[in-house]
């Protein structure tokens, strides 16, 4: 079968999943994500994809049936990852839980829509002691229903799918009855402990190879009041480096190439640290934390800890801090955690390090979503394409929105508990300060 199958993608963010599966040549109809500003940077990236700025909760299948204008198309794929803070585990129906509603929403939406396969993606805590017993639920639930889940299911770590990250995810692969179910991906990567590769796979990029071609934020003051600038993009290029940067049609794999403007360096606004601090990370060995921080700093020959989102303005406004550079007494900037994630340079994120790093933190890395994607196009049969059509990007101002802009350009309620950091909330714990560029902009109708 030769066509570009159809995926939808519930809990959105700003597109990691999206992005790994449209690379592995699906196109992706519709995603729905809650925050405001979130969906307005996934629009920026994916313009042709219909965004729902809302919650999955009452959401019908029909209705995004509709929105996405795929009427009676087949649904090859839905996709995502509901949020996993506070599941309850009490009693034989925990799925009846409010606490677990929107893991039930997901598995209901995956029935209405009729759905051949499904990807849910969470955290690997949900294999361990007693959460087993809710995984086990919500695989039965799956089954009442009709689909049939891949058993066993597997953790799988970013950093055995070429990811420069140490970062572990269950996900469990499923499909209709009477539809071939996916298998697992193979590991194409592996730890720098085995650096002949005599396993047949590739070693696993480092952190060097993922941002050592990048030049050191700190030369361009404009950067303290901007996230980009323009830059001649010089620097000892790896293969890795050189695959985010786009520059041959591979790889783009075998998602749509998008109209960008490689001379501009993004995602790179600047972090203000005291002196002390900078001695501090400067006196930290690389792959150690820094004792007053608790911050990790990079090694250039290692991969990444798990980068992580920390929690939203409802529960606290906490962020979780960027690593520090191997080579540099600073955090790393945006751009750089991108690298790390397995970001292509052409794909933005809010101009705010503070949601910029959200965004990324809590998003699946879009190689090891290609890995799992591409699992589920050979389950189903379908020769991938490589588009010959080019993608313009959004409008910039969708980069650069408060909570309030984006609610207001989506006409939504603001999201009850989340106010935007530039409207004050908390002192930050952490040694920056955050800028950003708010600007006016009402979606068209």
């Amino acid at each position: 079968m030769d066509r570009r199958p159809i995926g939808i993608d519930l809990f959105a963010g700003a597109g990691g999943m999206s992005l790994g599966f449209e690379q592995a040549g699906f196109d992706i109809a519709a995603a729905v994500e809650i925050d405001p500003i979130h969906a307005a940077v996934h629009h920026f990236n994916f313009p042709e994809t219909v965004v729902l700025a809302r919650s999955i909760v009452g959401l019908t299948g029909q209705e995004l049936r509709t929105r996405s204008g795929l009427g009676r198309k087949t649904v090859d794929v839905v996709f995502g990852g509901p949020p996993c803070q506070g599941f309850s585990l009490i009693g034989h129906r925990m799925l009846d839980d409010s606490r677990n509603q929107l893991v039930k929403e997901f598995v209901r939406l995956v029935d209405e829509l009729g759905a051949r396969t499904f990807v849910f993606e969470n955290v690997k805590g949900l294999t361990i002691g007693k959460h087993r017993i809710f995984l086990d639920s919500l695989i039965r639930a799956f089954g009442d229903l009709g689909y049939r889940v891949h058993i066993p299911w597997r953790v799988l770590n970013a950093m055995n799918y070429g990811v420069p990250q140490d970062r572990q995810r269950l996900f469990l692969l499923g499909a209709k009855k009477g539809v071939p179910l996916p298998s697992y991906p193979e590991e194409t990567s592996t730890d720098q402990s085995d650096l002949l590769g005599q396993n047949g796979r590739m070693t696993t990029p480092t952190c060097f190879d993922a941002i050592g071609d990048l030049p050191d934020v700190e030369q361009w003051d404009e950067l303290m009041t901007s996230d980009s600038v323009i830059n001649d993009r010089g620097g000892v290029l790896t293969d890795y480096s050189r695959e985010l940067r786009c520059l041959t049609a591979e790889d783009w794999h075998c998602g749509y190439v998008r109209n960008w403007k490689p001379d501009i360096l993004t995602s790179s606004m600047r972090t203000v640290h005291t002196d002390v601090s900078r001695k501090r990370f400067a006196a930290t060995e690389e792959g150690e934390i820094e004792p007053i921080s608790r911050f990790f700093k990079l090694s250039r020959r290692g991969v990444c800890n798990t980068l992580r989102a920390g929690t939203d303005a409802s529960r606290g406004a906490f962020t979780s801090p960027r690593p520090i550079h191997y080579a540099y007494p600073r955090c790393i900037t945006v751009r750089e955690m991108a690298r790390l994630h397995g970001y292509p340079d052409w794909f933005r994120f809010h101009v705010t390090k503070w949601h910029g790093a959200r965004q990324i933190g809590n998003s699946v890395p879009p190689p090891l979503a290609r890995a799992v994607a591409g699992a589920v196009v050979r389950a189903l049969g379908i020769v991938p394409n490589r588009p010959v059509r080019h993608v313009t990007l959004g409008r910039p101002e969708l980069l650069s929105m408060d909570m309030g802009e984006a609610a207001a350009y989506w006409n939504v309620p603001v999201p009850i508990g989340k106010r935007d950091r530039k409207n004050g909330l908390r002192k930050r714990k952490q040694e920056e300060i955050e800028l950003s560029v708010p600007t006016s902009f009402r979606r068209a109708s």
